[in-house]
């Protein structure tokens, strides 16, 4: 099982959305998603755990490891919607990691909606197929 994964850029704001479950056979998947990120986008990033079934040990240390790649590059990663079963597990060397309820409750601290200006997915996303790059109305 792995992950599927949806990245809107906001003004100044990335929003990383995941769906399915972010293990071990998953981590890398979930680290090209990060790499996307770091290329198409500027400012902090939100990474949205709505649809996120769960996630592993391995799982939770490559968000604590994806905060890290987001900060060396000058940008913060903040997590919405963590799934009930848990929370990051602690490694020492991660940056403070920003949680919020929900994804609105992210947007909102950063006054923005959930409307994007870009938006790229990969090709078994919830209710899309293929819709790389295209401009959201």
């Amino acid at each position: 099982m792995t992950i599927e994964w949806r990245y809107t850029v906001q003004k100044e704001l990335g929003v990383l959305s995941l769906a399915g479950f972010l293990g071990a056979e998953a981590v890398d998947r979930f680290t090209g998603a990060v790499g996307w990120a770091l290329a198409r986008g500027t400012g902090p990033v939100i990474l949205d755990l709505t649809s996120l079934r769960g996630w592993s040990v391995g799982g939770q240390l490559a968000v604590a490891a994806a905060a890290r790649r987001l900060a060396a590059e000058g940008r913060s990663l903040e997590l919405a919607a963590i799934p009930a079963d848990g929370s990051l597990v602690p490694d020492g060397s991660q940056p403070p990691l920003l949680t919020h309820c929900d994804l609105p409750t992210a947007l909102a601290a950063h006054h923005t909606q959930a409307d994007g200006l870009r938006e790229w997915c990969s090709d078994d996303w919830p209710g899309t197929r293929g819709r790389a790059g295209l401009p959201l109305a």
